[in-house]
């Protein structure tokens, strides 16, 4: 709506022992273009210099909120942040990850130029790779900037569902908080991180009217460092993706979704969280194979064995496991599905623009693909 671009952006950063980086971060944040934000700080028991950082902060910029508590996760915190929270928009930042400083004045500039009410403005981000030592520190965009153009008009999941077959990365947004109410949406709160983005992306993805794509990225994601997370030493660890993957579609199931093109992106999801834990764990560790099962046991095989965007090696996966025969026209299909989805792509950014992107995170969109979440 027209008068977005001046409204109050609430910006929430649940904080956990992020000393080295919350500097950073909150730099980022303060010297936003955009001007109009509270800024909301949650220290959630930290251990290390993180609260001083944080009431130094708090001391010199008077939008900033601060509350020191005892831990409590990531969706507590989060939690705490949307309770307190009184902005018109509202953001999550994580602490150890930061912003470039048009981000929330161009997105609510963008936002601004449709007449009707929008209840998410989303963006791709910025992945910044091997970051622990400054000389060898990558970045580039993420794969959703190259399969996705800036939208014309306000659309809803069933028009996109790559949003929710990709990363969750719900800090590459801003959410109506109006919206949230509404819906009642908050966060699960899970002990420490618990992967509990996955279920608020479902919550809001499935449930906004109104959803705005700009395809810029503004947000910088620090994702995992190679082999961080290998051989998981836990049975939660190893089981966590296909637990969270179970409680999305609960919810789904609990809101009513329906529509096929959005199974079938959260099916996606589900296969990449399974060749995940394949890489992490094991192809053959028994846990891997038993939530394997679990998960593709609760997928329809009538929409599986539709799913063309689905590669072959994952597909032959399931059939193994769910003792099925391979789709007879799965390789043609599958070829189809990809010389449209490069026309599709040519057509939209052109040659020039498709074969930069290539080249700067042909490695990435592997990890992308392998590893969901950092935390």
């Amino acid at each position: 709506m027209l008068d977005d671009a001046s409204s109050l952006v609430s910006v929430i950063v649940p904080i956990y022992n992020a000393q080295k980086f919350l500097r950073q971060c909150l730099d980022s944040i303060c010297n936003q273009t955009h001007k109009g934000l509270e800024i909301i700080l949650i220290d959630d028991g930290c251990t290390d210099g993180s609260p001083a950082i944080i009431d130094e902060y708090a001391a010199r910029d008077p939008r900033i909120r601060a509350v020191h508590k005892e831990n409590g996760g990531y969706g507590a915190g989060c939690n705490r942040g949307l309770q307190m929270a009184t902005g018109r928009w509202v953001s999550i930042v994580e602490p150890d990850d930061y912003l470039d400083l048009p981000m929330y004045q161009e997105m609510l500039d963008f936002a601004s130029t449709f007449d009707q009410k929008i209840d998410i403005i989303k963006c791709p981000w910025t992945e910044v790779s091997l970051w622990d030592d400054p000389s060898t520190t990558l970045t580039a965009p993420c794969p959703l900037a190259s399969r996705m153009i800036t939208s014309e008009r306000p659309f809803t999941l069933k028009d996109r569902p790559t949003l929710i077959s990709t990363h969750p990365s719900i800090w590459s947004a801003i959410y109506r908080r109006d919206f949230l109410n509404e819906k009642g949406i908050r966060f699960i709160e899970y002990p420490g991180a618990g992967w509990a983005d996955n279920p608020f992306l479902i919550e809001t993805m499935c449930q906004a009217e109104s959803i705005v794509y700009l395809n810029n990225c503004y947000y910088n994601y620090r994702i995992d460092l190679p082999d961080s997370t290998r051989h998981h030493k836990t049975k939660d660890l190893v089981t966590r993706p296909f637990d969270r993957w179970v409680t999305m579609l609960d919810i789904m199931k609990r809101i009513g979704v329906k529509d096929e093109g959005i199974i079938a992106a959260h099916y996606d999801r589900g296969f990449t969280y399974a060749y995940g834990a394949e890489y992490d764990d094991g192809v053959d560790n028994p846990l891997v194979v038993e939530n394997e099962k679990r998960i593709f046991g609760m997928m329809d095989p009538r929409i599986v064995e539709r799913m063309s965007e689905l590669p072959l090696v994952r597909l032959r996966r399931y059939c193994e496991l769910m003792g099925r025969p391979m789709p007879r026209h799965a390789v043609l299909a599958r070829s189809a599905y990809l010389l449209g989805s490069a026309k599709a792509t040519v057509d939209a950014f052109g040659v020039g623009k498709v074969a930069g992107l290539t080249v700067r995170h042909g490695v990435m969109t592997v990890r992308d693909k392998m590893v969901h979440n950092k935390k």
